[in-house]
C-alpha cells in the first residue's frame, strides 16, 4: 500500500484546518453554534496535527539527521506553545460566546502562516526525502494510533 507524502498529507490538513478557521471567522457573528462547531473542529484538528509532529515526525527527523538541540524541529516546537497560547485565547472566548476575538485571531494566523510555509517549503520535503516507503507506513500507521484524549482536550489541558 502506497501512502502519500509527509508534505502532500500534511499540506492538505493545514488546508483543511485553515478552511474550518475560515468558516469560525466567518459565522461567528452570525450563527454562533455553527462557528463554534468549527472552532471546536479547528481546535482539536491543530492540537492533533501537533501531536502528531511533536510525537512522530520530529522525533523521526532527530534520530534521523541528529539534530535534536538545534535545528527546524526546536523551531517548530517553541512556534507551537505560541500557538497552542494563541488557540487557548480565542478558545477562551468561544466559551463565553465573545465574538470579538479578532486581535486573538490575527496573533494565531500570524504565527500559522510563518509556520506553516516553514513545514511546507523546507521540513516536511526534507523529512520526505530521508523516509523509505516502511518508514512513511510506520508513521500513518503511528499517526492513526494515537488516541483521540492526546488531542481532544479542551481548557488548557494537555
Amino acid at each position: 500500500m502506497s501512502h502519500p507524502t509527509i508534505q502532500q498529507f500534511f499540506q492538505e490538513d493545514h488546508e483543511r484546518l485553515d478552511a474550518l478557521f475560515k468558516a469560525f471567522q466567518a459565522l461567528k457573528r452570525s450563527d454562533y453554534a455553527k462557528a463554534k462547531d468549527s472552532f471546536v473542529q479547528f481546535k482539536f484538528g491543530l492540537q492533533r496535527h501537533i501531536v502528531w509532529e511533536e510525537e512522530i515526525l520530529f522525533p523521526l527527523w532527530e534520530r534521523q539527521t541528529g539534530m535534536a538541540e538545534v535545528g527546524p524541529t526546536m523551531v517548530m516546537r517553541a512556534e507551537h506553545r505560541q500557538i497552542g497560547e494563541s488557540l487557548e485565547a480565542i478558545h477562551q472566548k468561544v466559551q463565553r460566546q465573545d465574538p470579538d476575538s479578532d486581535q486573538e485571531e490575527h496573533r494565531l494566523l500570524a504565527v500559522l502562516a510563518s509556520h506553516n510555509q516553514k513545514e511546507e517549503r523546507i521540513l516536511y520535503h526534507a523529512i520526505d526525502n530521508i523516509l523509505t516507503e516502511e518508514d512513511r507506513a510506520a508513521i500513518f500507521t503511528a499517526m492513526n494510533n494515537i488516541p483521540e484524549e492526546r488531542y481532544k482536550t479542551c481548557c488548557g489541558s494537555r
